[in-house]
């Protein structure tokens, strides 16, 4: 069998012959790590992105089959972004810089994790209206129609390709910050709020349409939100319902008429109070369910949801940094929620540094085992 039909069979509930073994990339800094320590070809440590060459090929020297983050999908964005720059430098060295999305970031060095947030541009309907409203907007060119057209000729055969859904609420957080959205919904102006969210999912919903129109066939649809965090939602699960389920469940329905039927969602955090409003609007499978300092969250949502509730993720990453007794402790548990069918065992998210290049050899070569 080839990894597209393990995958997508499992996640259907048809015989495999065995499990895949997923990934979910890596942060920067640990393969450059790697390459000092002269696990990997230093080549490979620079300029990696999900699914590129250098990341197959290092696929090919771990052991993984494949990396799950693959997707394809038209310009969803702000279109034109608005102009990177930096508008001070600190005296620690730090600068304050405008990002695409119109928020103040303070960027320090060294540092490639997530940004803090200093300030924003869009607070208010005058600044929707005038800065943001014209970004928004459907063009046909956001699609690039030929490629699609081509699609199905040119993708890969062997592996899961999904087509990017968007952002129902995601990326507007990244255009108001979590501090600007939280004003905006709570103390200033939900109405404005609203308005935001209709807009831009309006406009996804027709750049979604429009690729499905070439005839491009995908496996699976994708979105990414990342709205959640340790305690729980950005915001409360009543509002987040009445913002977004309209929106999930056109997109989620557009996907059915054109046969995609695996809808995963892609949000870090505890997810468990937003799980109603996602399943409920037909996103049925889980991404990358971080395990973080809460445990699982695939039993639960399986036990709440029934078989129809899905999984890619679970396995808590940071046994991989640890030793082979915490890393078989995983695979037994993985194994768990592998015979509830349905699920595909993979790291809850990038591995990061300090992750051990044997141990992650070894557990990819252990996950192959698993049979169902």
């Amino acid at each position: 069998m080839t990894n597209r039909e393990r995958a997508m069979n499992i996640l259907r509930r048809k015989p495999a012959d065995r499990m895949p073994a997923v990934h979910f990339g890596y942060w920067p800094e640990l393969l450059s790590e790697w390459a000092r320590q002269g696990k990997i070809p230093a080549e490979l440590a620079e300029g990696n992105y999900d699914g590129s060459e250098k990341d197959k090929e290092l696929d090919r020297l771990i052991g993984w089959d494949f990396n799950w983050s693959n997707t394809r999908g038209p310009n969803m964005g702000l279109s034109p972004g608005f102009e990177t720059k930096t508008l001070e430098v600190l005296p620690d060295g730090s600068r304050r810089v405008q990002s695409r999305t119109g928020v103040i970031e303070r960027v320090k060095p060294g540092i490639t994790s997530i940004p803090s947030e200093d300030d924003y541009i869009l607070k208010d309907r005058e600044g929707f209206e005038e800065q943001y409203l014209p970004k928004m907007r459907f063009t046909p060119d956001r699609v690039d129609t030929e490629y699609f057209r081509s699609f199905n000729e040119t993708r890969p055969k062997d592996v899961p390709v999904g087509l990017f859904l968007g952002s129902v609420l995601g990326q507007i957080r990244d255009m108001t910050s979590v501090i600007g959205m939280s004003y905006l919904l709570y103390d200033e102006d939900e109405e404005l709020f609203a308005d935001i969210v209709d807009a831009y999912a309006e406009m996804q919903y027709r750049c979604v349409k429009a690729v499905l129109e070439t005839g491009a066939k995908f496996d699976f649809g994708h979105y990414w939100e990342d709205i959640c965090f340790k305690n729980g939602p950005l915001l409360s699960p009543e509002m987040f319902d009445s913002l977004c389920a309209k929106h999930y469940k056109k997109r989620n329905d557009l996907c059915r008429e054109y046969g995609i039927d695996v809808i995963s969602l892609d949000c870090d955090g505890v997810t468990e109070k937003l799980l109603p409003t996602w399943f409920e609007n037909g996103v049925n499978t889980m991404f990358p369910i971080e395990v973080g300092v809460w445990g699982d969250q695939f039993g639960p949502a399986r036990k709440k949801f029934g078989d129809g509730m899905l999984g890619v993720g679970g396995m808590d990453k940071t046994a991989l940094r640890r030793d082979k007794a915490a890393v078989d402790a995983e695979i037994e548990r993985m194994k768990r929620l592998s015979a509830m069918g349905g699920f595909i065992p993979c790291p809850d998210h990038r591995l990061m540094p300090g992750t051990k290049f044997e141990l992650v050899q070894y557990y990819a070569e252990e996950i192959k085992k698993i049979r169902l």
